[in-house]
């Protein structure tokens, strides 16, 4: 049965409410996580901030991905603080495509592989085979992941003799 909301001002009021609220909590979450980030001299500003949270929003509605629990902002955060290849200077501009290329591998291995399991073999290819690069990450390893996870092989699996180029 489908339903149509007609429009109903208190209930459009509502859901702005909870929207708001919903944003204020990943504000607060992300800022939390700069407590952690700064030992390794990476802080996140409020603009950056924002520009991290319109551009996770925008790269949700490219995929077609809708989030109804945490995100996962502040896991990728977490988990790439203390990487060799990330500084402030990049700091801001890695997280945006560590958030799409973690989107886009969610699509494009239909969800087989869990949220934290899929930022724990990001961050091991990152920092080991792909050394930083994140074009690298996106493309050849990601597409290996998700080619050996669909024939039921570990993520990380390469054949006798095959290099990941």
């Amino acid at each position: 049965m489908i339903y149509k909301i007609r429009g109903d001002k208190k209930w459009k009021k509502s859901y702005l409410e909870i929207i708001n609220k919903r944003k204020q909590i990943e504000i607060a979450d992300i800022k939390k996580c700069n407590e952690i980030t700064k030992q390794y001299g990476l802080v996140l500003s409020d603009d950056q901030i924002s520009n991290i949270l319109e551009r996770r929003k925008e790269t949700l509605k490219e995929t077609g991905r809708i989030e109804f629990r945490e995100g996962i902002i502040d896991k990728l955060i977490k988990e790439f603080c203390d990487s060799p290849y990330i500084n402030q200077e990049n700091y801001a501009e890695t997280l945006y495509e560590l958030i799409e290329i973690f989107y886009e591998c969610k699509n494009e291995t239909m969800d087989l592989i869990t949220d934290d399991e899929l930022i724990e073999f990001m961050k091991k290819s990152f920092d080991e085979i792909c050394q930083g690069d994140l074009e690298y990450l996106s493309g050849t390893v990601m597409y290996r992941m998700r080619e050996n996870l669909l024939r039921g092989k570990p993520i990380d699996y390469i054949e006798e003799g095959e290099n990941c180029e």
